[in-house]
């Protein structure tokens, strides 16, 4: 498809859907979802000339996963977002199957550049993967350079999801990958120029660091300085539950660790979200200094297609923008500061859980302090149930109707619970933990007393969160 018949079936899709999709009662109200469509991994998240940069894996034709270009929306403030055109689509051959996620830059001359992956497949079933760059022509778009990096010798054609940055002397690149025995792995690119690049080799992965077999596909990767550590936050592939871990079908954790410029000397595997949907998260380190991160609501190939927004012509969200610290050793998230610009009238409620009278959650910020064992319903299809020493998050499925549980260490401090039409993210301890989830409550959700435990007390504190939509 070239670009001016895309751009004109993405103009029917838009004029055709948005409105349906408006009407959804699942429709987020101050998180970022697609205008139409399916929406998953963030990608380019930067502050660039004084605005924030989010760019997402985009298809505007429809709900599967096809057609995937780049997205791009604009924020002084990481609440009022602007629609930016479209960056990329997947017109070229070396991108025939999408363009793939990655990252931006500023680049020598401060021009804004796109490094992504253009995916190819093939009628036998085997593909490739080009890693490429577009960079902004001073009207909106973005011109496309092409490829600049093939794939590496001893690797599948699944090598993907660039995530570049300049420590100061040369450019540097982590990219996802898999062996062709089947074994996830991070590499390692440095170059002079964005466009000429030298492999220096695989810095984590299965069988690396100590891990032991590990996957065999690690995505998204996305390596930083933290304070005085380097963390290495990826998605691997292919890891199978060990109790009350590893619960997803697929993983996104962080390892933490020294970083010399060639190699990554790191501890042990930590997920960063004990929830049902987050993945392929992407950060940034903005002007204030902060390390910014946006994770996908979403999680690839598990019940996605049976969400009740379909019908509504849009599926999935983005997360909450966070912000990353260090706290007692460990990595936390906690919501971006701005967020409080929502905020509405307080109400506050402190008493015994069967006591609670209730009240609306279907666009809220929760702050909770909790003491014995009890349980708060989150409209209807979730619970929040605390316990001495664990916090568990029940829900629904959408699909089987069953119920299922994930549930993360608590210290038995503050946690603090942000709703949205559709989504809960919870951040326990104040973010040492966090448990995100899609959910579908229906209309005028409430949080309301539940019976799980016994001596349960609440203290809460709500505000209503006002709307933030893309304009």
């Amino acid at each position: 498809m070239t670009e001016n018949q895309f751009l004109r079936q993405i103009a029917r899709q838009l004029l055709a859907g948005q409105l349906k999709a408006a009407a959804d009662p699942h429709r987020p109200r101050w998180h970022l979802a697609a205008p139409v469509g399916l929406l998953n991994d963030p990608n380019g998240f930067i502050e660039h000339d004084g605005r924030y940069h989010l760019f997402y894996q985009w298809n505007p034709l429809g709900c599967a996963h096809a057609n995937k270009g780049w997205g791009h929306v604009t924020s002084t403030d990481l609440l009022h977002w602007q629609h930016e055109p479209v960056a990329l689509l997947p017109t070229e051959a070396y991108e025939s199957h999408g363009c793939y996620s990655g990252s931006a830059v500023s680049d020598e001359q401060g021009r804004l550049t796109l490094v992504y992956t253009g995916n190819v497949k093939y009628p036998d079933g085997s593909r490739t993967a080009y890693q490429c760059l577009a960079r902004d022509d001073g009207q909106g778009g973005f011109e496309k350079l092409g490829p600049v990096l093939d794939l590496p010798q001893g690797y599948s054609g699944h090598v993907r999801d660039p995530k570049v940055w300049h420590d100061g002397r040369q450019w540097l690149m982590v990219l996802g990958a898999r062996t062709l025995d089947d074994k996830g792995e991070v590499l390692l690119y440095r170059g002079d120029r964005l466009d000429a690049w030298t492999l220096v080799g695989p810095i984590a992965g299965s069988g690396r660091g100590g891990l032991g077999d590990f996957g065999y596909m690690w995505e998204c990767p996305d390596l930083f300085p933290l304070g005085d550590r380097h963390l290495l936050i990826s998605c691997p592939q292919g890891i199978a539950p060990q109790g009350e871990y590893y619960r997803n079908l697929y993983q996104c954790g962080w390892l933490a660790g020294s970083f010399d410029g060639e190699h990554f000397a790191h501890g042990d595997f930590h997920e960063l979200d004990r929830g049902f949907e987050f993945y392929a998260p992407q950060t940034t380190l903005d002007s204030q200094g902060r390390r910014l991160l946006f994770g996908w609501l979403g999680l690839p190939e598990e019940n996605e297609m049976s969400q009740p927004t379909i019908p509504y012509g849009w599926i999935h969200q983005m997360s909450c923008p966070r912000e990353l610290f260090w706290q007692d050793e460990w990595l936390c998230q906690r919501p971006v500061a701005e967020l409080a610009a929502l905020k509405g009238e307080l109400t506050s409620f402190e008493g015994v859980v069967s006591e609670f009278p209730g009240i609306a959650i279907d666009s809220a910020w929760l702050d909770l302090t909790l003491t014995g064992a009890g349980s708060l319903w989150l409209g209807t299809v979730a619970e929040l149930i605390w316990q001495p020493g664990r916090i568990l998050l029940r829900r629904q499925n959408w699909l089987s109707g069953e119920w299922e549980e994930r549930s993360a260490p608590w210290l038995g401090g503050r946690i603090t619970v942000l709703c949205d039409c559709s989504s809960l993210e919870c951040f326990v301890d104040d973010g040492r933990q966090t448990l995100s989830a899609r959910y579908f409550p229906g209309e005028k959700p409430q949080l309301s007393a539940g019976d799980a435990g016994e001596g349960g007390k609440i203290c809460l504190n709500h505000w209503p969160l006002a709307a933030c939509l893309v304009q």
